[in-house]
């Protein structure tokens, strides 16, 4: 496999686990994304229940929660991240409204009909976007909504080497209209679309990384795997800010009916 169609997925789980959990956000955000996507949710009841899927450390969970009623769970495979999640839940006196459990979005505990909110920023792509919202629509309640942020194409064409970096990486990268579409077609009335902003990116996922990189290169001198994880990391930054007029994140929500 050459260097040039390596992506993160390619890397040791716990390298990249080790990686991110210094960092506040595993993805492109911001509180005031997560604010302006929770806008667009109708209000919601003490009673409610809501699950953050691949919630990572939990930096977008504690703005949720501190913002909204009801109880979230917080769902993320790895089991160090759920810890972190945890701890940063009772540093913000959040518990025991909002918990941490290790699981698999393939598999959520939950029951049919039992979520008013699904919540999941930058990790629906694990499971694919249109497969988490067909099979995540069933523990929604009638009314109930799913907010989530995926990397889309802004363009119907690009340069040859974003294109090829980003379906190698997630060959489910689509347009805005087909990933509106597919919540459609899921079942879902889109309730709004957008884009994004460039500072979610630089100043709030890939500027903490910085100072990371380096320690994380001291803690692991002499693997060739961590060193190569972090080349690809500094690429996918070069990368971003070369051709970000074609693609970005952007944010979905919808109403299942």
């Amino acid at each position: 496999m050459s260097n040039d169609n390596i992506s993160i997925h390619d890397f040791d789980f716990n390298l990249i686990c080790d990686y991110f959990s210094h960092v506040e956000r595993q993805g492109p955000g911001s509180p005031e994304v997560t604010l302006q996507a929770l806008s667009f949710i109708e209000p919601l009841t003490e009673t409610a229940h809501i699950a953050d899927i691949g919630c990572g450390t939990g930096g977008q969970t504690m703005t949720l929660a501190q913002h909204c009623p009801g109880e979230i769970t917080g769902i993320d495979l790895f089991p160090h991240f759920i810890d972190l999640f945890n701890r940063n839940a009772a540093a913000h006196n959040l518990q025991p409204r909002v918990k941490g459990i290790q699981g698999d979005m393939a598999a959520l505990p939950f029951g049919e009909e039992e979520l008013d909110l699904i919540w999941s920023e930058g990790a629906i792509y694990h499971i694919g976007f249109e497969k988490g919202l067909n099979e995540w629509r069933r523990f929604l309640k009638r009314g109930g909504f799913i907010a989530v942020s995926e990397a889309s194409w802004f363009t119907v064409e690009r340069p040859a080497e974003i294109n090829d970096f980003w379906v190698n990486a997630y060959p489910e990268i689509d347009t805005i209209s087909r990933k509106v579409s597919q919540m459609e077609k899921a079942g879902y009335v889109p309730m709004a679309t957008f884009i994004l902003p460039e500072n979610c990116w630089t100043e709030h996922f890939y500027a903490p990384q910085v100072a990371v990189q380096e320690m994380y290169l001291q803690q692991h001198a002499g693997n060739s795997t961590a060193e190569m994880l972090i080349r690809e990391q500094r690429r996918e930054r070069e990368l971003y800010d070369r051709y970000k007029e074609y693609y970005g994140y952007v944010f979905y929500i919808g109403k299942k009916i």
